[in-house]
């Protein structure tokens, strides 16, 4: 009989930390496995629930966010020794475009900008900017201290891999002056009252407040995807995917591609335009 309980969860946390996995993928697997014990309610774990299980994460999930979850419980079952119980992730045809619904645009950015400094929080304009004019993940916005900006670059340690990230100039600028108002002397520059880096909650949160006064769809207003607009607008104008890659720190180039993806709407256009359609007369 195969059951989970809290002591076997702990070993393999410290299995992924001895791993080097990142704290971020570290909480994700832990609440994916937490998640599934949740629903089992105590249950034999075998192959059978697990595709039962399966069945329910079809239902309630997006395909991509289905494998997400089902590849932590692999993750699970193989540090386990358990692997009659993996299951296969779902197949996903490529997407050749993105979801307009989920697309923030420059002009929407421009507006939480706006709502941002309506709303008095400084701190939150300018976290908004520096993630989007540097195209940084919110997990390395530690590394955006004083010295990094009096050096105009910075040096991210992200999942074993370390990069140069190049600060706008005008960006050192705007984030002095923010430094000096603030009395910040030196280490992260994006802090809360207690003076350690903020999380991802917090700007998660903040971020969504600026919704309904900035006429955003709350579906478009998360931090990652500034990334995104950041991606897509330097492609736009360098063409060049492999430097992008770099930039943002990917491994695989395919991961970048979808960060560059066009909206259907721009697709539907370039298909249009290549004037096959055509009315013969009789």
């Amino acid at each position: 009989m195969r059951t989970i309980g809290a002591e076997i969860i702990d070993m393999y946390k410290d299995h992924l930390v001895e791993e080097e996995k990142s704290n971020a993928t570290i909480d994700k697997y832990t609440r994916d496995i937490t998640a599934f014990l949740v629903w089992a309610n105590g249950r034999d774990v075998d192959k059978r629930l697990i595709l039962e299980y399966k069945e329910v994460l079809i239902l309630n999930y997006s395909p991509r966010s289905v494998n997400s979850i089902l590849s932590s419980l692999n993750s699970f079952f193989d540090y386990c020794g358990w692997h009659s119980c993996m299951v296969k992730a779902l197949k996903i045809q490529k997407q050749i475009f993105s979801d307009k619904r989920k697309e923030l645009t420059k002009a929407e950015y421009t507006r939480l900008l706006q709502a941002a400094k309506n709303n008095k929080n400084e701190r939150l304009y300018y976290l908004m900017q520096t993630i989007c004019s540097t195209g940084i993940r919110i997990s390395e916005l530690k590394y955006i201290t004083v010295e990094a900006i009096r050096s105009k670059q910075v040096n991210i340690n992200c999942k074993g891999k370390i990069r140069n990230i190049i600060i706008p100039t005008e960006l050192c600028v705007i984030l002095k002056k923010y430094i000096k108002k603030n009395n910040i002397s030196q280490g992260a520059v994006f802090v809360s009252k207690n003076g350690r880096p903020l999380d991802r909650s917090n700007i998660w949160s903040d971020m969504k407040k600026l919704c309904e006064s900035a006429n955003v769809a709350r579906s478009k207003v998360f931090p990652h995807n500034l990334r995104h607009l950041f991606a897509r607008t330097y492609y736009s104008l360098e063409h060049d995917i492999v430097r992008l890659a770099d930039i943002l720190g990917h491994s695989s180039i395919n991961t970048t591609r979808i960060y560059t993806m066009e909206s259907g709407e721009i697709h539907r256009q370039q298909i249009e335009r290549i004037g096959l359609l055509i009315q013969v007369t009789t």
